[in-house]
């Protein structure tokens, strides 16, 4: 092809661009970037305060460009943006897969879209479709349909028909699978050791499933798996992104990054150069702006690309693909029918966390007759998870009956909350003891003195603990509601 002007070249590089930004509205450099050719934004928990006053910020931003892509990063799990300060409505993945009903799942993710596309929400970095085949795995957990690839599978298939019959583009991840690992990649780079038949049989039949599904994008991760690439993380690896996700797997539509400033890549490469380095290896959008949300990051990422085209290091060719394949999907985001809020979402989405419930208890506990004590234990949340999104059964319960308690960090309160829990019925609320030593020996501690507490298990469950148990496979506000509802005999 011909070579490119500074000025194609330079919209070419906005066109891949995905940037966050800080702000209830589009700030002005955001509105120039968009008359410069920005493919699209990221929307992060921090742009949004409710739905109307993101629709407000969407019709912002498509006044400047009518085919802007406007992403967001809503699972509708423990992994909520649009729901960030309240608490997602719906079951998380785990859940769905826990009930295995991919019809439920499909409705449910058909739900999901039409909340999003009323908000003018265009691209949904979701569903999570890795295989959680490690319990220790820090990032993923309850953000997996489960441990069973057939399983994983048939859910994410189910869930990215509904969210696109919805009009909103689904996007699958991370690719090229995330559940074998016990490290995050927001801080350090995981290593996935299974060879490429293990593989086969594992982490890529979901994707294999997306792809038949019609996903019109598959997000990278920032992870190594030597069999494949002995070298380079996956983002950064052509053998993966382009001779296996777009070669053998036949995938054509968008391969977008996982946070290129996350720690597994940026610390290694350097912002500027993994986003060049992934456009090259076969990426065609750079999702940036969970901590780089500004101007001078967007505008340092559109100069590197720019400079890596002159110099030969990213092929003109290679860039032009990747802008194009963006505006294909921003095409089918604008040509795609967009369905209306169904009125019988709400209904939806807390009977479905009711189905959810895995509940080990004699048949006369429930309803609770007396106000119970409440004692949560907070793990370290990853940092996928919004650190405002509520959870737990403290503010659900007490809506209900007049539940007090406590929320521990570490067990050197335990003492006091167990003295002031006596002559009530008593509550412990956990998420992933099996990865917290602290926790497990804290409800241990617990259930030797009160073997009669209630154990909610509101994390991915393992062996239960004591003699009463109740695992949500996940910790949404419709889990915690579904969870008290039960306790104070109101379902």
């Amino acid at each position: 092809m011909d070579a490119s002007t500074g000025v194609e070249l330079e919209s070419m590089a906005n066109a891949v661009l995905q940037p966050g930004f800080v702000g209830k509205e589009p700030p002005p450099w955001l509105r120039r970037r968009l008359a410069e050719g920005l493919g699209g934004v990221a929307l992060f928990a921090r742009n949004v305060v409710d739905r109307d006053q993101v629709a407000e910020l969407t019709a912002a931003l498509r006044a400047e460009k009518p085919d802007i892509i406007v992403a967001i990063d809503e699972e509708a799990g423990d992994v909520t943006r649009i729901d960030a300060h309240t608490g997602s409505p719906w079951p998380g993945n785990l859940a769905l897969g826990a009930i295995d009903d991919p019809a439920l799942t499909r409705e449910v993710a058909c739900h999901i879209g039409r909340d999003l596309a009323a908000a003018g929400i265009t691209f949904d970095y979701a569903p999570d479709a890795d295989v959680n085949n490690d319990p220790n795995n820090p990032v993923i957990g309850s953000r997996a349909f489960g441990a069973e690839p057939d399983r994983v599978a048939r859910h994410t298939a189910a869930w990215i028909t509904g969210l696109q019959e919805s009009g909103v583009a689904a996007c699958a991840k991370h690719f090229p699978g995330h559940g074998n690992t016990n490290v995050d990649s927001h801080l350090d780079v995981p290593l996935i050791k299974a060879g490429r038949a293990e593989l086969d049989a594992l982490e890529l039949i979901p994707f294999r499933a997306a792809i038949a599904a019609g996903v019109q994008a598959v997000m990278s991760a920032h992870l190594r798996v030597p069999s494949l690439d002995p070298e380079m993380p996956a983002t950064l690896s052509r053998t993966i992104m382009t001779d296996l996700l777009r070669g053998e797997l036949g995938f054509d539509g968008l391969i977008v990054t996982d946070g290129i400033e996350m720690r597994a890549i940026s610390d290694r490469y350097g912002l500027t150069n993994a986003t060049v380095l992934a456009l090259a290896a076969g990426a065609d959008a750079i999702c940036v702006g969970g901590e780089h949300a500004d101007e001078e990051t967007a505008t340092v990422l559109r100069d590197a690309i720019v400079a890596a085209v002159r110099a030969g290091e990213l092929p003109e060719e290679r860039l032009a693909d990747a802008a194009e394949r963006v505006r294909r999907l921003a095409a089918w985001s604008q040509a795609a029918p967009k369905l209306s809020p169904d009125p019988r979402a709400a209904a939806l989405g807390l009977s479905a966390a009711r189905r959810a419930l895995r509940i080990l208890a004699p048949d006369a506990l429930f309803p609770l007759t007396s106000a119970p004590y409440v004692i949560e234990f907070q793990p370290e949340l990853n940092l996928a998870i919004a650190p405002e999104t509520p959870w737990g059964l403290l503010a659900p319960l007490a809506e209900l009956i007049p539940a007090t308690g406590v929320r521990l960090s570490s067990a050197a309160g335990l003492p006091d909350a167990l003295d002031a829990s006596r002559n009530r019925p008593l509550v412990l609320v956990v998420r992933d003891p099996h990865r917290y030593a602290w926790m497990t020996d804290a409800l241990k501690a617990a259930l030797s003195v009160r073997p009669d507490a209630i154990v909610v298990e509101m994390g991915v469950p393992a062996a239960p603990l004591g003699d009463v148990h109740i695992a949500t496979f996940g910790a949404t506000a419709a889990a915690g509601r579904a969870v008290s509802e039960l306790l104070a005999g109101r379902s």
